[in-house]
């Protein structure tokens, strides 16, 4: 069987983060057993999943990511003791660690990346175009993505697009879940409520997020929105909501693990980023047959056809998002369409069982099947 290790900055509820639990839920266990080191202690959400599926996780402590960093020559005795195969790297600074225990080993080393290298701060852009080529092959999770790469590091390895997946059989709405969470939460059965799941970063935009909620609950007083998450900005998003007159309006219940509820309970499902890779929660949304309503940051656009499958403005233009959310809440049977549309998307395009297997073949192209 052969061994394969992923290594993560944390597991908390991200997106790549979500993508190593449901993707080990898919994986040929007959041919593969997954190990998983991350070094956030405190983002850990993830780990009780990962285990219940059958992988082995294990947390090396690091405050910072200087000391992520110094965590390589622990990584690599722990390659050597579990005879590691294949190490699968995700997001920067767990890739910069991977590339260096590469160059320890002589172990292969893959990297999926999840973002344009514009995004990234300077210090690690720099260090991602340094060491870019200690790695064996990078895995980009949309064309954009893809197409970053090329045009600021010019890379000398292979780069090969796998589109984000979502598992269709298990993300499938569930109305009951939905009334009673609704009900719960004091929200009447027929009030329509737009959501979004994120990490609170600033490239979430969750103030204009929250601005563009404000002005269509003006003409629409029944509407309920829900921002589920936590992250860096978590306080200061609160005191924003609180500011502009909108805690009860909008409701923040922090981080949900199973998200199946919550997606049950909406009909909209809103982004307002600035930027993005390809993002799970969206794809969620959709295979629970929520309308979509978004900027067309990076990979979304390759996801959502606009006035097909949903509904995309400009990210420069975010505030031309209450159009189509004008028009949808006016229209309950276009609404019906448009979320029945929204989950045949995923299901013909982007379902994890391809995901997997196109990731499954590339390993193999780069270890010998037993």
């Amino acid at each position: 069987m052969n061994q394969v290790l992923h290594i993560v900055k944390s597991l908390g509820r991200g997106g790549a983060e979500m993508l190593l639990q449901e993707t080990l839920k898919q994986h040929d266990r007959s041919r593969f057993e997954f190990h998983y080191i991350y070094f956030l202690p405190w983002k850990n959400q993830m780990v009780e999943g990962l285990e219940k599926a059958g992988g082995t996780v294990h947390n090396f402590p690091a405050k910072n990511n200087m000391v992520i960093m110094l965590q390589a020559r622990k990584i690599a005795n722990y390659i050597r003791k579990h005879k590691i195969e294949l190490v699968h790297c995700h997001l920067p600074w767990a890739g910069f660690v991977g590339r260096i225990v590469h160059k320890m080993t002589g172990i292969p080393v893959i990297y999926s990346e999840h973002n344009k290298q514009e995004r990234y701060h300077a210090i690690t852009k720099t260090i991602n175009k340094l060491t870019f080529n200690w790695q064996n092959k990078v895995i980009a999770v949309s064309a954009d993505v893809a197409d970053s790469i090329q045009t600021n590091i010019h890379p000398k390895i292979p780069v090969q697009t796998i589109l984000n997946g979502v598992d269709t059989a298990y993300f499938q709405r569930k109305p009951d879940e939905g009334l009673a969470l609704r009900k719960e939460l004091g929200v009447n059965p027929s009030s329509i409520i737009i959501g979004t799941i994120a990490v609170f970063r600033f490239q979430k935009r969750l103030k204009e997020w929250i601005d563009v909620f404000k002005l269509l609950e003006a003409k629409n007083p029944g509407i309920r929105g829900i921002i589920v998450g936590d992250g860096i900005l978590n306080e200061e998003i609160r005191a924003y909501l609180k500011e502009q007159g909108m805690e009860g309006k909008i409701l923040m219940p922090g981080l949900k693990t199973n998200v199946i509820p919550w997606l049950s309970a909406m009909d909209i499902f809103m982004m307002t980023s600035s930027f993005e890779g390809l993002p799970i929660a969206l794809l969620e949304a959709m295979s629970m047959e929520c309308v979509v309503v978004c900027t067309d940051a990076g990979g979304i656009k390759e996801l959502i056809r606009n006035q097909q499958d949903g509904f995309l403005v400009p990210v420069d233009q975010w505030k031309d998002i209450i159009l189509p959310l004008e028009m949808l809440i006016s229209d309950p049977g276009l609404m019906k369409n448009y979320a029945a549309q929204a989950r045949q998307r995923v299901v013909e395009s982007f379902s994890m069982k391809a995901m997997v297997q196109q990731t499954e073949a590339v390993y193999f192209s780069i270890i010998k099947p037993d």
